[in-house]
């Protein structure tokens, strides 16, 4: 008798056991799942999500207005000089011929007073007018005038006992600009002052 009354006390101990066990168990999935449903509602909250959407979409659309300004801007530069600089090329290609011209006006020059010096002089009158027409202009440069690297380009380099050091000793060929731009540089010959005649003496 003792031994059924005993297997009947151990079968209620394990079955209340396993029923605690089965409410643990509950309660802790209950737990998680409450966690669950709070990180859920903490990632899908609709008003952060809204203000993060509409965010987003400003700073897009300051970035897109910015971008578009920017390129209405240089799209107007750009028409700006074209029509500015448009013959540019032409104009460089020109400057070699007014070079040629202006040495036959120095051949013609011994002879003032000849129906041809008057017909080129006339020339030169009408090509210095067209060229003032597409603001071009003479790049300044004179002997003993001060060397700029921007606007001039020094051929060389040589002694001389008048004119200071790194000044302008003979032009070699004009210069000339069309507004803000360079077309060509003046072509000029840079004192070196005294010093070669003196590193000379001294050798």
């Amino acid at each position: 008798m003792q031994e059924p009354m005993q297997d009947k006390q151990e079968t209620e101990i394990e079955e209340n056991a396993a029923e605690e066990q089965v409410v643990d168990d509950a309660v802790e999935a209950g737990e998680e799942a409450q966690d669950t449903e709070t990180v859920e509602e903490e990632e899908l909250d609709p008003w952060e999500q809204l203000e993060l959407e509409v965010a987003k979409w400003k700073d897009q659309a300051v970035r897109t207005a910015a971008e578009l300004d920017n390129y209405r801007k240089r799209m107007t530069r750009e028409k700006l000089d074209s029509v500015r600089y448009g013959n540019q090329g032409l104009l460089e290609e020109l400057l070699p011929v007014l070079d040629n011209f202006e040495m036959g006006m120095q051949a013609a020059a011994q002879e003032q007073g000849s129906m041809l010096f008057m017909g080129m002089d006339m020339v030169q009158k009408q090509l210095v007018e067209f060229l003032t027409s597409q603001n071009v202009t003479e790049i300044p440069a004179e002997v003993g005038g001060e060397f700029d690297p921007q606007q001039h380009e020094a051929l060389s380099q040589e002694a001389s006992e008048e004119i200071e050091p790194e000044k302008i000793v003979r032009v070699i060929r004009k210069g000339y600009r069309m507004g803000e731009r360079l077309l060509r540089p003046s072509n000029v010959i840079v004192s070196l002052g005294q010093a070669a005649e003196t590193e000379t003496e001294s050798e």
